[in-house]
């Protein structure tokens, strides 16, 4: 029997989303809808099963966790990358890693819905009118102000295209974007801190690695301004959350829309919760209907890839890989 855990399936939702039917009756697969931190239990869940399916990077994969999973032959990553899972650790342990894609089409709808949720003050009006209240905040239109997007790659640059609909001026930063260099029409390549300095809104989309680990700081908020606002959905630990909080309560900056955290879920008591003029989502940014179909049905593709001997979409692939167990007559 070959059996198969999906991990971190918050909505209850994966198993109805492919047809796991297909892996016929020597396969048991189990959906979990809870989310474990501590190694011990993690490893007594998973300890006899042959296959993980993570849910992007909300379970990490360091080698010691890896170490005490003697059955783990394969581990599904959705998504074609996953910073959380070491790679290294997997190829010497025989575990295979394959890929499903996501797709980003609604991490793009879902960072504008952010957008314009915070310069309107959606939130805090939808709160007023249930509390029997009326209009209480001055919004501020996109079209004519700025847009700056931290990070021009695949995702920042369909963001920017996007803020030229909105009849935005769009103000591009990347490490690998050469300054003065127009990196798409009506997009002007600008420094780092001029990019904070002119925009009325900061987008985040620069991965997570450690030279942009806390890039966003005190020095770039003071530039953003009580006008500015931040919308983060790329890693939490890119901003100073410490940072980020006292400028909210202080007001040295407008507002600002976080889909990501240092810490996920986010903690009971942290001090974003209380911050004002802040919408925060629960890391939504890629959990659509659509996407989650998608990546689902590549991940059973990948575990019959792997069962029939021929992975797909592999990521990280051992030159000793361990075989599914045999069923059992």
């Amino acid at each position: 029997m070959t059996r198969i855990a999906l991990l971190d399936d918050y909505q209850s939702v994966a198993l109805g989303l492919a047809d796991w039917d297909r892996l016929g009756p020597h396969a048991e697969v189990r959906a979990f809808a809870d989310h474990l931190v501590d190694p011990d239990a993690i490893v007594e869940r998973l300890a006899s099963f042959d296959v993980v399916v993570a849910m992007r990077e909300r379970t990490p994969f360091p080698a010691s966790l890896l170490e005490r999973l003697p059955h783990l032959g394969l581990l599904v990553t959705t998504g074609m990358g996953n910073a959380s899972i070491d790679m290294d650790a997997c190829r010497a342990l025989g575990i295979t890693v394959c890929g499903a894609d996501l797709g980003e089409d609604q991490t793009v709808e879902l960072i504008w819905a952010l957008v314009m949720s915070v310069v309107r003050y959606l939130p805090e009006e939808d709160r007023r009118v249930r509390a029997g209240g009326w209009q209480g905040t001055l919004g501020r239109e996109l079209a004519g102000s700025t847009l700056g997007v931290v990070g021009y790659g695949t995702l920042g640059s369909r963001v920017a295209r996007l803020g030229r609909v909105f009849g935005m001026r769009v103000l591009a930063w990347s490490p690998s974007l050469e300054r003065g260099r127009a990196p798409g029409e009506g997009v002007e390549a600008v420094g780092f801190a001029e990019l904070f300095e002119r925009s009325d809104v900061a987008s985040v989309h620069v991965r997570l690695t450690p030279h942009t680990r806390g890039l966003i700081g005190e020095r770039e908020l003071d530039l953003l301004g009580p006008r500015g606002f931040l919308v983060n959905t790329a890693r939490g630990p890119i901003v100073r959350e410490d940072a980020l909080v006292r400028a909210l309560h202080e007001g040295r900056i407008a507002g600002a829309a976080l889909d990501v955290y240092d810490v996920e879920p986010l903690p009971a008591g942290h001090p974003l919760r209380t911050t004002p003029h802040t919408i925060l989502s629960p890391h939504i940014g890629f959990v659509a209907e659509r996407g989650y179909r998608r990546a689902y049905t590549e991940a059973l593709e990948d575990v019959e890839g792997w069962l029939a001997g021929r992975p797909v979409r592999v990521l990280a692939a051992p030159s000793s890989p361990r075989a599914p167990r045999a069923p059992r007559a």
